[in-house]
């Protein structure tokens, strides 16, 4: 299918086989009362492309607009800052309603604790929510990011005070070089992926991103009641698509919508562990090497996976040509659609979508997503252009053959 490559995973247990409570409603609704705490917090936008859906021949489309998110450009921050405040009210005791930014910021906290260090691995969006965070509470950051970051991402970084830099590995390796630094200095690894005997930090991390499906179960009430039949949700490690296939699991329950996750064909570590459906984590190596930087991790997330394992329908690998295709489709609205900025990562579902209804040659990919005149479509726009010369260079570009 002009490199687009589709799993299908059967599920043989109806819902509740695997548990969703720890990313349903009920705990996005506590985590989303921290995000509230803080006055950056504002609800993103929920962008109707009304036109654009008629255009393709669908019911309609749905985009969660991310770029506004406070004012990082990128959902990560509500995964890092949870996290971090959960690490931080764990060594004060502090759960629930009292986990809030006034009470991390107490002078007493300081005095309890002097100042701490978190330390993470990062291709941009993820260091950046985390030395933001580290910041707002007075303590430290540091972060390793992948060969062929952009500079922007990494100045990005540097300017919220963390002490950041490039590595010479791929991203699974600058982990492994943040546990080892970690280890040394005595800093807090605030990573997504999990390992053995590291399981809360990403579950914290995985929970965090709940604020944004508790604020799109309230926007698609205030659409009419829309319910979408398909959610694409594109993963790195898979801990944001776990999460949110989680939470669409536990609020829908048996009436889920098909859930498609979505990966560069060059570090497809989900499809392939779809793929195989041997009960083993299966990992890419080398040098991950796609435009969709956010999306370029060998090593899938546990914790992420057995979430995916149970309630995504779908896997699939694609090249960048989509992800490209998502952010000029976003970019340059149809009719009296808004436009949405979206960087390489966040347009990747939008993307996929697009080119299975719009090339006759993906006509089978369009029948096995089960894509028609009366699908809704909910998309995550994770990120806006966090890499500016990049995300212009790729809106002026042009087309791209499909070959």
């Amino acid at each position: 299918m002009l490199n687009f490559h589709l799993v299908h995973l059967p599920h043989k247990s109806k819902y509740g086989a695997i548990g969703t409570a720890c990313f349903g409603l009920e705990q996005a609704k506590a985590v989303r009362r921290f995000h509230q705490s803080f006055d950056e917090y504002s609800v993103t936008p929920l962008v109707e492309l009304k036109d654009l859906a008629k255009e393709l021949g669908v019911k309609n489309i749905l985009v969660k607009d991310e770029s506004y998110r406070f004012g990082l450009n990128a959902f990560k921050v509500l995964g890092g800052s949870y996290a971090i405040a959960r690490e931080i009210g764990s060594r004060l005791g502090l759960k629930g309603e009292k986990l809030t930014l006034a009470c991390l910021l107490a002078p007493a906290v300081k005095e309890q604790l002097g100042q701490l260090t978190f330390v993470t691995a990062t291709d941009g969006n993820h260091g950046r929510g985390v030395s933001w965070t580290a910041q707002r509470l007075g303590h430290k950051a540091v972060v390793f990011m992948p060969k062929g970051t952009a500079a922007e991402r990494l100045e990005n970084i540097r300017k919220l005070g963390a002490e950041a830099s490039i590595t010479d590995c791929n991203y699974d390796d600058s982990v492994r070089l943040a546990r080892q630094y970690a280890a040394e200095h005595g800093g807090i690894v605030v990573q997504d992926t999990s390992w053995e005997g590291y399981d809360d930090v990403p579950l914290h991390i995985m929970q965090g991103y709940t604020t944004m499906g508790a604020e799109m179960v309230d926007q698609l009430a205030a659409c009419g009641g829309q319910r979408p039949t398909h959610v694409f949700l594109q993963a790195g490690v898979g801990a944001m698509a776990g999460a949110m296939a989680g939470f669409i699991a536990d609020y829908y329950k048996e009436a889920r919508p098909i859930i498609t996750i979505v990966e560069p064909n060059e570090a497809d570590c989900l499809y392939r562990t779809a793929l195989a459906n041997d009960g083993k984590l299966h990992i890419v190596d080398g040098a991950l090497d796609s435009i969709m930087a956010g999306l370029c991790c060998g090593e899938p997330c546990s914790i992420g996976w057995q979430q995916l394992a149970a309630y995504a329908d779908n896997f699939v690998a694609m090249p960048d040509k989509a992800a490209a295709l998502g952010m000029r489709v976003l970019g340059n609205p149809v009719g009296s659609d808004a436009a949405v900025v979206s960087g390489e990562s966040g347009a990747a579902g939008l993307g996929l979508a697009v080119a299975a209804l719009r090339e006759r040659e993906l006509a089978q990919l369009k029948a096995s997503l089960q894509l028609d005149a009366e699908s809704v479509i909910l998309c995550i726009s994770t990120e806006g252009a966090t890499d500016v010369a990049n995300y212009r260079r790729i809106m002026w570009e042009g087309a791209w053959s499909w070959k």
